[in-house]
């Protein structure tokens, strides 16, 4: 049964008509990018229009992208491909990240979950060998917004790379924050596009050893047959999550600030994690007492699709890591639910929410039950 209200755009968002028409006719069309012939010219000419459409929406030239099966391959590619030993990465990052980072040194984060830099300038100065930093542009599960900028200044003064996981960022904030990045992750099904297509945008301070190795596509840097349709779709809605610009931003972050501002009235004891902390349109919705897993579960029920920490941990649900390094041991982190809007959010979405989580507070909350 399809939910009768989305909000779990952070994990994925509806597919845009206009992209799903772009990959119809890209699949449509008979040609491989790398023959010489006239199909294979013409398919190269979709490819090289989408390369372009999606390094616009980060404002980087297209020469600097490089086609992948989504964000996570991008991040590895980054982090592997960087040929960086020494690695220091968020305590927030992204499991894409963590998984291969290992057993790399974690940026902490404030309260608000945002990366300390003053831990970030210690840790720069006391280690041995020039490092890759990651830190995301914005965070799945909370919406924080990290102060990019002011990351690539202190790892480029320490000689360091900076790699920055943008797939939650894109298409929603300006992206001058990532001029001085080196290595940016993107990835088509949170704008609108298909699932299974990302990019990495590979700035000319770094160099990129290529994981795929075969018929040198992606100029050597990714083989293998790149996926059209899927990246026509992804160029297409890249173009249009462009236009859409700081309007829809706005757009999104009043219907938050709409919901949130319900809150207080409806249930004291709730709280917003990371709400003194710029953020885009994802509310992280704590309520004491009662399990995300229950929470999720029962607005589901309820027709509405929510989710609880990362949606790429293979459908489970978990005490989740990014409000554990900004909560510490408040059991709190694992009593949150996440709220995330997208283009297809509407206020009577909002409206909807608010009535059915009301009535779940009431029914499961402690402090409702105590009142």
């Amino acid at each position: 049964m399809t939910a009768a209200i989305y909000l779990d755009h952070n994990a994925t968002t509806p597919i845009r008509p206009a992209a799903l028409d772009a990959m119809a006719e890209a699949a449509r069309a008979v040609g491989n990018p790398s023959s010489v012939h006239a199909a294979g010219r013409a398919a190269r000419g979709r490819l090289e229009a989408a390369r372009g459409q999606v390094a616009a929406l980060v404002d980087r030239p297209a020469g600097q992208l490089v086609f992948t099966s989504g964000g996570t391959e991008a991040d590895a590619l980054a982090i592997v491909g960087s040929g960086r030993a020494r690695l220091l990465v968020s305590a927030v990052e992204h499991d894409a990240v963590l998984a291969v980072a290992g057993d790399a040194a974690r940026i902490a984060v404030d309260a608000e979950g945002r990366v300390d830099l003053a831990d970030l300038e210690r840790r720069l100065a006391s280690g041995d060998g020039p490092a890759l930093v990651s830190v995301m542009w914005v965070n799945n599960e909370t919406g924080v917004v990290q102060p990019v900028a002011e990351v690539v200044r202190l790892a480029h003064a320490a000689g360091a790379l900076v790699h920055v996981d943008a797939v939650q960022g894109a298409g929603r904030l300006d992206p001058a924050a990532l001029a001085g990045a080196d290595l940016i992750a993107l990835s088509a099904h949170k704008i609108g596009g298909p699932s299974g297509v990302g990019a990495l945008l590979v700035g000319p301070g770094a160099t990129l050893r290529a994981l795929a190795l075969g018929g040198g596509q992606e100029r050597g840097r990714r083989s293998g047959t790149e996926n059209l349709p899927g990246i026509a779709g992804f160029g297409v809605a890249a173009a249009m999550a462009a236009a859409d610009g700081p309007r829809e931003t706005e757009r999104l972050r009043a219907l938050r600030d709409r919901l949130e501002a319900a809150l207080p009235a409806a249930a004291p004891e709730a709280r917003v994690l990371g709400a003194g902390a710029d953020r885009v349109a994802t509310t992280c919705l704590g309520l004491p007492g009662v399990p995300a897993e229950t929470q999720v579960m029962t607005l589901d029920l309820a027709g509405i699709a929510v989710s609880a920490g990362s949606a790429c941990s293979s459908g489970k649900v978990k005490r989740s890591h990014v409000l554990a390094a900004m909560l510490g041991d408040d059991p709190l982190a694992g009593q949150a639910i996440r709220i995330s809007l997208g283009w297809t959010t509407a206020e009577a979405e909002i409206d909807g929410f608010l009535a059915a989580w009301r009535a779940m507070r009431d029914r499961l909350s402690p402090a409702a039950r105590a009142a």
